[in-house]
């Protein structure tokens, strides 16, 4: 178990160069993630607060909007609507903090294979590639880990 454990959190060795540079990405969309995609529809403590979001709490129009897509996400639409604000949200500070790095980008992987490939196709390539470069790095992140700038070096050197 504790194999499992320290291969899902100790980032791969690279040069201090590489780690920049798999830094730089991850915080910057982690930070958007949060700030910007995340808290309109998932209550954090930075959301507006006209949109009367408590804490963890999915916007009331989100669920509907996933709804719409069909398939698996009219059937459970309240789950994967907050699995999905709850990548972003969450996920965004876990990228900034290089906390759990590999699972919270797949966890983001996945969600922005929805965005790009499912809502956002339909309105032309433009609109998918914001969320095509975090897919990118979301894929770049579950490979590499955080690398030396993250909470998981710093806790894989615990283990």
């Amino acid at each position: 178990m504790k194999k499992l454990i320290l291969k899902l959190i100790k980032p791969e060795e690279a040069s201090w160069a590489m780690d920049i540079a798999l830094a730089i990405p991850r915080i910057v969309y982690g930070y958007l993630l949060t700030a910007e995609f995340g808290s309109p529809k998932f209550g954090l403590p930075w959301s507006d607060p006209d949109k009367n979001l408590k804490l963890f709490e999915v916007a009331f129009w989100f669920p509907n909007d996933v709804a719409e897509y069909g398939g698996i996400f009219a059937l459970i639409p309240s789950f994967l609507a907050w699995m999905a604000a709850f990548s972003e949200g969450v996920g965004g500070i876990a990228w900034i903090l290089g906390f759990q790095t590999r699972i919270f980008s797949f966890l983001i992987f996945c969600t922005m294979l929805v965005v790009v490939f499912v809502h956002q196709i339909q309105y032309g390539y433009w609109n998918m590639l914001p969320g095509m470069g975090i897919l990118w790095i979301s894929a770049i992140s579950m490979i590499a880990g955080s690398g030396r700038f993250g909470l998981d070096f710093l806790t894989s050197k615990w283990l």
